[in-house]
């Protein structure tokens, strides 16, 4: 037998382990609930009870925001985690009191859930104004969109294998929830809502609500610039001259959705002589590798009944294997798949050159980093709802959208000069930080392992914690 073999001589497993946390980065989770003000704000919304066996409803919903974002896909997950971090938080809620507080989640509650969440918001976008490099504003194409809030809005399918409250036949043929969500693209914070099975891709009230929503969630929308991005599910007449409504003389809004291509459009194009066309832009502002070609088509564009002041932008790629069942006769003849985008977009303030067909093809093409998102957001508790109950799924879903926030603001505030974590996804932080060992020492020290390369990371997000001032 090789020495390589024989690692295992004279070791002894056992389960007897004292002082012992797994997951230890829940620690900077609860921190950032408590420093942000979260933890204080959610509990004025629910009663203190008298009871010894009272569990406080605000740390019940933290704990479980936390454990979704360790990993938790149901209530007994949520339970378990809790209970191998006791020492550090006192004895966990059990499951069936994590549901009862997420059935207090009736339409109601989430309104005062949201006015919380909109003033912690309020305090950790002052804070990131401060941070060493301010505010993260998006950056396409060599532009900094400073000054620029950008509202990503898109839905996405959940599957059920179960008969539960709003489940249905969904517009992609599966059996499931159709859910609705905004991002806001400069911090990735979310918002999320639940819809039946059934939803259309492009109802127009779920788009108002959750634009309503989001808008609400913004520090100062009220006199913001705000950019808002959708696909093909936006561009319809209600949507687009709602969102020309919302500007006023304090504030500025701007829209870039997806469109359907018409025949119209195509007679259009094919009117478009050859020098109309512009090399497509990538994200670093070079011309498009692949030949990729954009021309504005606004002024061959017929498209009665549609808001004033509207342009229509083509884009023109060579098609791949996976779209030549779809192709029209006219791409067909052309030997191009087009795609086509409208806008209220003359000029964005402050960005010189937004105006062009090039920039804005490339700055409507970056919506899709949404798919990122909704990947994000599934694997933070929006892929698995634990219940046949409506109301407990809706509390779910926006406990989870509340610990993607706090996953958001550790990585914002704490972690903004680690490249490597900064824009870090949920497996990611989990594997290099949130799932760290670590053991509880006498004094309360929670000694973390020196030899991962992520130790001093983690250290210094506690530490940074620990100097943020706490919301009034």
């Amino acid at each position: 037998m090789s020495k390589r073999n024989r690692w295992d001589r004279r070791l002894s497993v056992t389960a007897d382990g004292r002082g012992l946390i797994g997951h230890a980065g829940v620690v900077l989770l609860h921190k950032m609930a408590d420093k942000s003000g979260l933890t204080g704000a959610l509990a004025s919304l629910w009663p203190v009870g008298l009871s010894a066996t009272w569990r406080d409803r605000a740390h019940a919903v933290i704990g479980l925001a936390s454990a979704i974002v360790l990993g938790a896909r149901n209530m007994l997950d949520a339970e378990r985690l809790q209970a191998h971090h006791q020492a550090l938080f006192g004895v966990p809620p059990s499951d069936s009191t994590l549901r009862r507080t997420l059935e207090t989640m009736d339409e109601p509650m989430r309104e005062r859930i949201a006015r919380a969440r909109a003033r912690v918001r309020r305090h950790i976008w002052q804070l990131l104004h401060l941070r060493p490099g301010g505010f993260p504003w998006l950056q396409v194409a060599g532009k900094r969109l400073t000054g620029w809030i950008v509202i990503d809005i898109d839905a996405t399918v959940i599957t059920s294998t179960s008969k539960k409250s709003g489940a249905a036949v969904t517009f992609k043929k599966t059996f499931g929830l159709h859910p609705l969500a905004a991002w806001c693209a400069n911090t990735q914070e979310s918002l999320e809502l639940l819809r039946p099975g059934n939803a259309g891709s492009n109802t127009v009230e779920d788009h108002l609500r959750v634009l309503a929503a989001a808008l609400k969630q913004i520090p100062g929308s009220s006199a913001a610039k705000i950019l808002v991005r959708i696909d093909g599910a936006g561009a319809t007449h209600e949507l687009l001259e709602h969102l020309q409504a919302l500007n006023t003389t304090r504030r500025t809004v701007r829209f870039l959705v997806g469109s359907a291509i018409t025949a119209a459009d195509e007679a259009a194009i094919a009117k478009l002589p050859a020098t109309a066309w512009d090399s497509c832009l990538t994200q670093d502002g070079r011309p498009h590798p692949d030949g990729y070609q954009v021309a504005e088509l606004t002024a061959l564009s017929t498209r009665p009944g549609w808001p004033k002041g509207l342009r229509l932008l083509v884009r023109r790629v060579k098609p791949a294997g996976r779209h030549h069942k779809k192709l029209t006769d006219f791409e067909k003849t052309t030997g191009w798949r087009y795609q086509t985008t409208a806008t209220d977009i003359t000029r964005m303030w402050g960005i010189a050159g937004s105006h062009h067909p090039q920039w804005l093809d490339v700055l409507g093409r970056e919506h899709a980093v949404v798919e990122d998102r909704v990947r994000v957001a599934k694997a933070m508790g929006l892929d698995n709802l634990p219940s046949k109950d409506w109301t407990v799924n809706y509390g779910w879903t926006l406990v989870a959208a509340l610990g993607h926030d706090l996953d958001c603001w550790v990585r914002l505030l704490t972690l903004h000069d680690h490249p490597d974590l900064a824009k870090a996804e949920p497996d990611t932080m989990r594997y290099r930080l949130y799932h760290l060992p670590a053991r509880l020492a006498r004094r309360r020290w929670l000694r973390l392992g020196p030899t991962w390369p992520w130790a001093h990371a983690f250290v210094s997000a506690w530490d940074r914690l620990a100097r943020l001032p706490i919301l009034a």
